[in-house]
C-alpha cells in the first residue's frame, strides 16, 4: 500500500511540469488580442476584452514566469519562459499608455469646459465621484454603486403594435434629480434597456434619474423609425417628469455605437431634443464614409449592418444617408459634447471620431475628444476594465459639470 501510494506521487510530480506549460500557453494566446485585432464576429469578446483585464493577464503571466524559473528543469521549460515572457509584455501595453493618456485627458477636459470646471460641479455629488481614473482592485473586485431604485419594463410607445419600453433608475433618496437618457448599442438590430445596467445603476447612485429607452430594430425598421421612438420615448418622459423627479431643464443623453449614433442626431436636429450635454461613446458618424471605408478586418461585416438599417447602398439612397449622418448636422450652439473612442475600434473606426470632434471644433462648439489608445469597440462592456474605468471617470465630470453650469 506505501508503495503504491508513492508511484501515484511520484507519477503526479511529473506531471506538476504541465501545469506552468499550460498556463503560459493560456496567458500567452489571450495576452495576443492586446494587439491582434479580431477577424471575425465571434472572436470579437477577446479582442474587446483582453485589454479591459490586461491586469489579470499581468498577474497570470507573471506567476507562470516566476513558476518557470524557479522549476525549470521539465519538459518545454523553455517554450513556457519565452510564451510568458512574451505574454507578460503584451499585457502591460495598456497600463503603460495610461499615464500618458490620462494626461492628454485632463488637459483636454481643461481646454474645452475651462480650467475651472470641476468647480461647477456640486461639492456633494463631487465627493461621489470616483476619486481615480484606475483604481486596480476595482479591476478584479469590480466598480460598486450605491443602493437605487429600479422600475423595468414600462411601456412608452406601441408603435405598429410594438411595446417599447424603459427601464428608470433613480437614486435610493427620492427628490428631484437632473436625468439621463440612455440608449443601447448593438448595430440597430440588437438590444435592450437592460444592456450597460452597470452603468445605469452607477450613475443613478451618483445622484442622476437615469432612462434606458428601446427602439425597433433593423432590418423590419428602418430608419428613421428608431430616431421617431426616441422623440416618442422624450414626449412620455416630460409628460411624467414632476411625478418621476427628473429635471428636465437639466437632461442629459448617452448612447453607445448605435446609440450614440441616435441620441447624438435626436440632440442635433433642427427640431431636436433639448438636451443639455450629450455623450457619444465610439458611434458612426458619417455613414457614406464609413460604408465606402471599413475598417480591416470588417468583423461585422459593415456593408451589410448599414445596408439593412437604411435599407440600400449610398448610391441607391444618397438623401437617406445623408439624413442619417451626423456630419449632416453641424451647426454652430450645438449642446456640448463628449466623444469617446477607441484607437483600436474595427467597427467604428476612431478617425471618423476625431473628424467629427474637428468639424464640431471648426463652428466653435464645445466638444471634448477622449480616445483611449488600448480600446476596441464595445470596450465600457467590461464595466471594471481599464478603459471603462478611465471613460467613467471624465464621463461623470463632463456630465456633472455641464448640467449644473
Amino acid at each position: 500500500m506505501f508503495q503504491i501510494a508513492q508511484l501515484n506521487l511520484w507519477e503526479m510530480l511529473q506531471f506538476l511540469w504541465l501545469i506552468p506549460f499550460l498556463l503560459s500557453m493560456l496567458g500567452f494566446f489571450l495576452s495576443l488580442w492586446i494587439v491582434i485585432p479580431a477577424p471575425t464576429y465571434s472572436l470579437l469578446p477577446l479582442g474587446v476584452g483582453a485589454p479591459e483585464v490586461s491586469p489579470w493577464l499581468i498577474g497570470i503571466n507573471g506567476s507562470v514566469l516566476l513558476m518557470t524559473i524557479v522549476i525549470h528543469n521539465y519538459g518545454f521549460s523553455t517554450l513556457s519562459l519565452i510564451a510568458s515572457l512574451v505574454g507578460l509584455i503584451l499585457s502591460l501595453l495598456p497600463l503603460s499608455q495610461l499615464p500618458k493618456t490620462n494626461n492628454q485627458f485632463a488637459a483636454e477636459m481643461s481646454n474645452s469646459l475651462g480650467s475651472g470646471y470641476l468647480q461647477r460641479i456640486p461639492p456633494d455629488l463631487h465627493s461621489k465621484m470616483r476619486p481615480q481614473p484606475l483604481i486596480i482592485p476595482d479591476v478584479f473586485w469590480g466598480i460598486s454603486h450605491r443602493e437605487v431604485r429600479i422600475e423595468r419594463e414600462i411601456t412608452f410607445a406601441s408603435p405598429d403594435q410594438v411595446p417599447l419600453k424603459l427601464n428608470l433608475y433613480r437614486p435610493k433618496k427620492t427628490g428631484k434629480y437632473p436625468g439621463l437618457m440612455i440608449l443601447y448599442g448593438g448595430a440597430w438590430r440588437a438590444g435592450s434597456p437592460n444592456n450597460y445596467e452597470k452603468f445605469s445603476c452607477y450613475m443613478a447612485g451618483q445622484g442622476y434619474s437615469v432612462i434606458a429607452i428601446d427602439y425597433r430594430h433593423a432590418p423590419q425598421y428602418k430608419f428613421p423609425a428608431q430616431l421617431e421612438d426616441v422623440e416618442a420615448a422624450w414626449q412620455y418622459i416630460q409628460d411624467r417628469g414632476d411625478k418621476w423627479g427628473i429635471d428636465l431643464e437639466r437632461m442629459g443623453v448617452i448612447g453607445r455605437s448605435a446609440g450614440g449614433h441616435l441620441a447624438t442626431l435626436a440632440a442635433y436636429k433642427d427640431d431636436g431634443i433639448p438636451f443639455r450635454a450629450v455623450v457619444n461613446y465610439y458611434a458612426p458618424t458619417d455613414l457614406i464614409a464609413g460604408y465606402h471605408d471599413p475598417p480591416f478586418p470588417n468583423p461585422i461585416r459593415t456593408h451589410t449592418i448599414l445596408h439593412k438599417f437604411l435599407g440600400g447602398t449610398p448610391e441607391e439612397l444618397p438623401a437617406l444617408y445623408q439624413q442619417a449622418s451626423l456630419n449632416s448636422y453641424i451647426k454652430p450652439t450645438l449642446p456640448p459634447s463628449l466623444l469617446i473612442y477607441g484607437s483600436r475600434d474595427h467597427i467604428v473606426q476612431a478617425k471618423f471620431g476625431r473628424q467629427f470632434y474637428n468639424q464640431l471644433r471648426e463652428v466653435n462648439n464645445l466638444a471634448v475628444l477622449l480616445e483611449i489608445p488600448w480600446a476596441e469597440h464595445a470596450f465600457d462592456a467590461v464595466f471594471s476594465g481599464i478603459g471603462n474605468q478611465l471613460a467613467l471617470y471624465y464621463t461623470e465630470r463632463f456630465i456633472a459639470s455641464v448640467l449644473y453650469s
